[in-house]
C-alpha cells in the first residue's frame, strides 16, 4: 500500500515555487552542462570526444528508464523529504563529480545523478500542481518548467565559461552549490503535505495504462523528436539556410533558449486561461508552422538568407515549441489521478524517449539531406503530434478551465 500526499490548504506566498524552480535549474544544468564541457573531459580524462559524449546518453537513458519506476518506487516517502532529501545528495553527488579521477568513476557519478534527477523531476511538477490554486496551476508548472529553458540560457553558458576559466570540475562545484541554495529554500518554504488517500501499486499501475495517459506519453513523444530535432542540428539547419558558418551558432542557441523560456511562462498562463487541450494544440500546431516558415525562409533566401530573418523565424519556433510543456504536464496530471506523480514521470520518460529518437532520425537526415532535410523531418513530425492529440483531446479531454469559486474547495480536498 502507498500513500498519496495532498495539501490541505493552498500555502501562503510564493517561496515554494521558487525552491521548485531552483530544482529543475540545477537538474537541467546539470544534464546539459556536459556538452559545454566535453573537450575538458577527454583531454583531461584521455578519452575520445565521442567517448566523453557517452556521459550524455547514459544520462539520458538512465533518466528515462528510472522515471517512472522511481516514482513508484517513492510514493511511501513524503514530497518535502523526497525533494529536499535527494537535492541534497544531488549536491553530493555533484562535489564528488568534480574529484573524478577517471573515466569510469565519471560515468557511474553521471548514473547515480541522472536516478536523483529522475526521482526529483516529476516530483516538483506534481507538487507545484496540487499546491497552486486551481485557477493558476498552468502559471505554477509553467514557472517549474521554465528552470529547464532558463538552465540552458543561463545555467549552461555559465558552467561553459567557468570550465574554461578553472576546469571542468569547477562547473560540477557550481552546480553543487547552487543545489545547495535549492535544498535551503525548498526546506524553509515547502509545505508538509500529509498523507491521505491509500493507493496500491497494482491500482496505481492499472491507471498508468489508461489510454489518456499513453496517448499524452506518445504525444510527448512525438513533440519532443519533431520539436527538437531541429535544436540538437542547428548547426546544420542553419547553416543551410544562411550559408554561413558556425560563428552564429551560440546566438541562434540563445536566441532558441529565451524564446523557450519565454514560450514556457506563455504556455503556463495559456494554460490557465484557455484550458489544457486548447493551449496544447495551439502549441504543437505553432511549432508546425514555424518549421514550414523555416523551411521558406530557406527557400527564399536560396540558402543566403538574412541572419536577421533566421533569428526571427527561431523565435517563432521557440515560443511555441515549449510552451507545450505546461499544458502537456497539466494534462498528465490530470489523466494520471490518484497517480499522478507516476503519471508525469513516465511522461517524462516520453520526453527523453523523444529526444534520443529526434538525434538518432536526425543524425540519419542530416546526414543524407543536410539541415533543410531536418526541418522536412520535423514538419512531418509536427503534423503527425497535431493529429495524434487533436484526436486523444477529443476522444478524452481534460477537464475544462477552473475558477476559484467552483473548484477550490475541491482543490483542498483532491486526492
Amino acid at each position: 500500500m502507498v500513500h498519496e500526499e495532498v495539501a490541505t490548504s493552498t500555502p501562503r506566498g510564493s517561496g515554494w515555487l521558487v525552491g521548485l524552480l531552483l530544482t529543475t535549474f540545477v537538474i537541467g544544468t546539470d544534464d546539459f552542462i556536459i556538452a559545454g564541457v566535453l573537450p575538458a573531459i577527454s583531454r583531461d580524462l584521455e578519452v575520445s570526444e565521442g567517448a566523453a559524449g557517452q556521459l550524455v546518453t547514459v544520462f539520458s537513458l538512465t533518466y528515462a528508464v528510472a522515471c517512472p519506476i522511481l516514482a513508484v518506487a517513492t510514493a511511501r516517502v513524503p514530497r518535502k523529504a523526497l525533494i529536499v532529501g535527494g537535492l541534497a545528495v544531488f549536491a553530493a553527488v555533484n562535489f564528488g563529480t568534480a574529484l573524478a579521477n577517471s573515466f569510469g568513476a565519471l560515468m557511474a557519478l553521471r548514473v547515480v545523478a541522472a536516478l536523483v534527477a529522475a526521482a526529483l523531476s516529476p516530483a516538483a511538477f506534481a507538487v507545484a500542481g496540487r499546491l497552486a490554486p486551481p485557477e493558476r496551476t498552468g502559471r505554477a508548472i509553467g514557472t517549474v518548467a521554465a528552470g529547464l529553458t532558463v538552465s540552458l540560457v543561463v545555467g549552461v553558458p555559465f558552467g561553459s565559461w567557468l570550465s574554461g576559466v578553472a576546469g571542468w570540475e569547477a562547473t560540477f562545484v557550481a552546480v553543487g552549490a547552487f543545489t545547495c541554495l535549492a535544498v535551503g529554500v525548498t526546506a524553509l518554504t515547502l509545505p508538509r503535505m500529509p498523507q491521505a488517500r491509500v493507493v496500491t501499486v497494482a491500482e496505481r499501475m492499472r491507471l498508468l495504462r489508461r489510454p489518456p495517459v499513453l496517448l499524452c506519453v506518445l504525444g510527448t513523444m512525438l513533440a519532443a523528436t519533431g520539436g527538437l530535432m531541429p535544436y540538437i542540428y542547428l548547426a546544420p539547419v542553419t547553416h543551410d539556410l544562411t550559408g554561413i558558418d558556425g560563428r552564429y551558432v551560440g546566438v541562434f542557441i540563445a536566441i532558441v533558449g529565451v524564446s523557450g523560456a519565454l514560450g514556457t511562462v506563455w504556455g503556463g498562463r495559456l494554460t490557465d486561461r484557455w484550458g489544457v487541450d486548447r493551449t496544447l494544440l495551439a502549441a504543437f500546431g505553432g511549432v508546425a508552422v514555424a518549421a514550414l516558415v523555416l523551411l521558406a525562409v530557406g527557400g527564399i533566401g536560396r540558402g543566403a538568407a538574412p541572419v536577421w530573418l533566421v533569428c526571427l523565424a527561431l523565435v517563432l519556433w521557440g515560443v511555441p515549441g515549449w510552451a507545450n510543456n505546461p499544458p502537456m504536464n497539466a494534462r498528465a496530471l490530470h489523466a494520471g489521478g490518484d497517480a499522478a506523480t507516476e503519471a508525469l514521470a513516465l511522461n517524462t520518460s516520453g520526453l527523453y524517449a523523444g529526444i534520443a529518437l529526434a538525434g538518432a532520425l536526425g543524425g540519419g537526415t542530416v546526414n543524407a539531406f543536410g539541415g533543410t532535410g531536418v526541418l522536412v523531418v520535423a514538419c512531418l513530425a509536427g503534423l503527425i503530434t497535431v493529429l495524434v492529440m487533436a484526436l486523444s483531446v477529443r476522444r478524452y479531454p481534460s477537464p475544462g478551465r477552473p475558477s476559484r469559486t467552483d473548484t477550490a474547495p475541491e482543490k483542498a480536498a483532491a486526492p
